[in-house]
């Protein structure tokens, strides 16, 4: 009964945000002059029930679904890695450099060194991380929030000098080898890159759910000092875990270059950005693969019907933008509370008056 209990909050914990942000969307919708659910109706018809729509979606929730199981797999232990973006953008750089650089590989050599190349990047990056974490006890938020920035001026610095194509009219790098592209399916938006990273959610799903190392995640996220009493290794699994959201950060900004961009520019990762994208999704998703996969859809879901908005409505397409942002605000609000538990500390200052007048009342009636 209780597992149910818990389940059904946690579906309440996923449902209450995207109905809120709805709700205030509709009323902007209102104000406008503009029918709420004729635009609902064609966001969702256009980019989940047509053929064009949902292999668009699909093709743009691929990265979302890494960034956000990158995140999840942190989050679970109660390591909150807010590095994804900078090991996103990192791997979608120096895969990019890979697949200009090499000439003349066949497309599968060339395709698998540009993804190892992202993975083995966003490692790196989230390894400085793990280290101060595990082995000097320095917050892993500020760490990877700091290095952020780093990244930035580091891609802004090699793209604008370097690896700059003189060619182009704006900042940019040199195209990726036709070689190191993923092609198109069956005429589809759809790549290769989104089977990937189905395999990939399916790897992860298991070790969530069916290991001892996703066993270990979850002690670890409960009670650290319990883990270690326990004889879990808590520093090793951290740098672990932190190695494998660098991997997956890393492969999906290489992937998204490879399926989508193809050469690397300033705005690359969108705004607010893959890693963003994926923190969000993963709160939405409650930290769960399938939770994820199911938000990283719906997420992706909102901007491509955001492009049918603006086509069939006279609703700006930004309106998904606000959407999106007033969600942000309510998982944010969520994200602190599960942090401090916010929400606990109040009910037991409640309880505590509750009790002192229930102690008052009891005095006067003996009186």
């Amino acid at each position: 009964m209780k597992a149910f209990e818990n389940k059904f909050r946690s579906l309440l914990g996923l449902v209450i945000p995207i109905l809120a942000a709805f709700i205030i969307g509709a009323i902007l919708i209102i104000f406008i002059g503009e029918n709420p659910f004729l635009t609902y109706k064609i966001m969702i018809e256009k980019s989940l029930f047509s053929a064009s729509g949902i292999t668009k979606t699909l093709h743009f929730a691929s990265p979302l679904i890494l960034t956000g199981l990158a995140i999840a797999i942190t989050f679970k232990a109660n390591i909150f890695n807010m590095g994804v973006e900078g090991a996103a953008v990192l791997g979608g750089f120096f895969a990019c450099v890979t697949g200009f650089s090499l000439k003349g590989l066949p497309p599968m050599i060339h395709i698998s060194l540009c993804l190892l190349t992202g993975m083995i990047t966003g490692m790196i990056f989230c390894l400085i991380p793990a280290l101060l974490k595990a082995y000097f006890k320095v917050d892993e938020m500020v760490v990877t929030l700091m290095l952020n920035y780093v990244v930035v001026e580091l891609v802004k610095y090699l793209a604008q000098g370097i690896y700059r194509d003189p060619s182009s009219g704006y900042v940019a790098t040199y195209s990726i080898s036709e070689n190191a592209m993923f092609s198109k399916l069956f005429g589809t938006d759809i790549t290769m890159f989104f089977l990937i990273t189905l395999i990939i959610f399916a790897i992860i799903y298991v070790v969530f759910n069916k290991t001892k190392f996703g066993y270990e995640i979850t002690v670890i996220g409960k009670n650290p000092e319990f883990a270690e009493a326990m004889g879990m290794k808590v520093s090793k699994n951290i740098i672990r875990m932190m190695l494998i959201s660098g991997a997956l950060s890393g492969l999906a900004g290489a992937g998204y270059l490879m399926s989508e961009k193809y050469r690397f520019t300033l705005d690359f990762s969108g705004n607010p950005g893959l890693g963003w994208d994926g923190m969000l999704i993963a709160l939405l998703g409650n930290h769960n693969p399938v939770g994820v996969l199911v938000s990283s859809i719906f997420y992706a879901a909102l901007k491509t019907g955001s492009e049918y908005i603006g086509i069939y409505t006279n609703v700006p397409k930004d309106i998904v933008s606000i959407i999106q942002g007033i969600l942000i605000l309510f998982l944010s609000v969520k994200f602190i509370n599960e942090r401090i538990n916010f929400s606990g500390k109040i009910r037991s200052k409640m309880a505590k008056v509750e009790l002192k007048q229930l102690g008052g009342n009891s005095n006067e009636s003996i009186k």
